[in-house]
C-alpha cells in the first residue's frame, strides 16, 4: 500500500513562502502523475500543480508564477513551493499519485495565510 505523508504547513504572513512537502512510501517513478490540489473551507479540492512521470510541471494559472512544483527522484518526494502567499491561499493542501490501477493521497496539510 503506497503511502504519501505530508509535511510543511502552517500559519504564515501575507506575503510570506512556504514550502510542502510530499514523500512517497516508493518510487516516485511509478506513478503516472503527482499533483497537489487545495481546497478553501466549505470549497470542492481544485488542482494547483501537477508534475508528470517524465518531469514536466503544470502550475494552474491563478497560482502561476507563485507557486513552483518540483520532486527529488532520490527521495521520492514532491514539493510545492509556494511565495507571495495571500489570505485567500488559506485551505489543505493535499498531495496525490496516480498509477495505472490507483490514486493515493496524503493526509493534507493546513495553510494558513494571516496577519
Amino acid at each position: 500500500q503506497v503511502q504519501l505523508v505530508q509535511s510543511g504547513g502552517g500559519l504564515i504572513q501575507p506575503g510570506g513562502s512556504l514550502r510542502l512537502t510530499c514523500e512517497a512510501s516508493s518510487s516516485i517513478l511509478s506513478f503516472m502523475a503527482m499533483h497537489w490540489y487545495y481546497q478553501a473551507p466549505g470549497s470542492q479540492r481544485e488542482l494547483v500543480a501537477t508534475m508528470t512521470k517524465d518531469g514536466s510541471p503544470y502550475i494552474t494559472d491563478s497560482v502561476k508564477g507563485r507557486f513552483f512544483v518540483s520532486r527529488d527522484i532520490a527521495k521520492d518526494t514532491m514539493y510545492l513551493q509556494m511565495n507571495s502567499l495571500k489570505p485567500d491561499d488559506t485551505g489543505v493542501y493535499y498531495c496525490a499519485a496516480v498509477s495505472h490501477t490507483s490514486a493515493y493521497w496524503g493526509q493534507g496539510t493546513q495553510v494558513t495565510v494571516s496577519s
